[in-house]
Formats: structure tokens, sequence, C-alpha cells
């Protein structure tokens, strides 16, 4: 299933929708999951140490070195806080863009879940995408981008390393369960083909009669 961001695929369901981030432009992903809150939906994004950023990695680290020295001069403590993990980059890019001082947008806001990587219990859950937010459609060929991954461990984030040794056990784990539902679906298969060649005189009978 690919979750899509026209009207037609955007109905509100119970359950949260899981995107996986891997691939996706930063803004363009944060406007959609912005929206789809306001609606109600609850969002789980995951792998948004994966997320890419239109422009070089060079550019986007000037960038976010004045943005970090934008703080209060008397006590820094006070904010504003600059979070150097991925998955708090996308969240605040949420809230940008979230009238999160209201209750509407604090409620919006409850309802969003990032995270690095694909923990339990969405790494056996369905995951989608957002074609009108994927790179390699939004964004021209010849143009630069960035990972946010690299961009937040060259400004501090220290998880890097933990982050891929976690994904590559996720992923060899995925890969010897998706060798054992293949095999598992041979048996199923053989079975539906037997049936379709033992019904297929009474098809025949049903054709004749329009059916």
């Amino acid at each position: 299933r690919v979750f899509s961001s026209s009207r037609v695929d955007m109905q509100f369901q119970r359950k949260s929708i899981i995107i996986d981030a891997r691939g996706h432009l930063m803004g363009r992903l944060a406007c959609i999951v912005s929206k789809t809150l306001l609606q109600g939906q609850k969002v789980v994004v995951v792998r948004c140490e994966e997320i890419n950023i239109s422009g070089s990695l060079y550019r986007n680290k000037l960038k976010y070195h004045e943005f970090l020295r934008k703080r209060m001069n008397t006590n820094p403590s006070h904010g504003p806080y600059h979070f150097r993990a991925p998955a708090k980059i996308f969240w605040r890019v949420v809230r940008g863009m979230l009238p999160h001082k209201l209750s509407r947008g604090k409620t919006a806001l409850s309802k969003l879940k990032c995270f690095e990587g694909v923990p339990p219990p969405y790494d056996k859950k369905k995951r989608v995408v957002v074609p009108s937010a994927l790179r390699v459609l939004r964004l021209k060929q010849r143009r630069k981008f960035c990972v946010l991954s690299r961009l937040s461990s060259e400004v501090g984030w220290k998880y890097e390393n933990t982050i891929n040794k976690m994904e590559a056990r996720r992923k060899a784990k995925a890969a010897v369960w998706y060798k054992k539902k293949k095999v598992d679906a041979v048996p199923a298969q053989v079975a539906r083909g037997k049936a379709r060649e033992a019904i297929a005189p009474y098809k025949a009978i049903l054709k004749n009669y329009g059916y």
C-alpha cells in the first residue's frame, strides 16, 4: 500500500499511519504529516536518520551552526533548544508547521511519534511512503542533497554507529523471515493450482449458462 498526499488516500483511520521516512525530503514530508495530524490522524515516522535535505551538506551545516548561535543571552537553559537527534529535528520541523501553542495544535502534536531506525513493534507492521515527498520524484537529478544522519552526527549526535548496528541486525532478521515466508508460501500456491484444475470443468459449465 502507498500512502499518498491526495485527498482520496488521506481518509481517517483508527490505527496509526507508519511512514518510512527513508529517501523523503524533510520539508515536504513534514508539511504532509502536519496536515494529517490536524485531521486527527495518529502518525508514526520511522527511520528519521535517512531523511534527505535539499542542498549540500556544507550549506546545511552552515545553516545549522547559525541556528546554534540563537539562544537566550542571559540564561541559555531557557531556550531555544537545539536538538541533535534526527527524530527530534524532524519533530521540531513538524511542530513549526502546527499551531502548537493552541490546544488544537498541542493535541495534533501529541499524535506524532518519531524514531531513528525501526524499533519494535513497528518492525513487524506495514510501513508506507509518501510519493509527493520522495526525493527521487521531487528533486532534480543534478541537485545536491544531504542525509540527516550525517548532518546530525557532525553537529553533536553520538548514536549514528549504534543505530546502524541495530538496523543491520533488524534487516538480517527480516531477510531470514522473508526467506521462510517464501518457502511456506509454495505449498499454498501448489494447492491453489490443483484447486483451479479441479474446478475448471465446472467453470466451463457455468460459463455456458452465462456466469
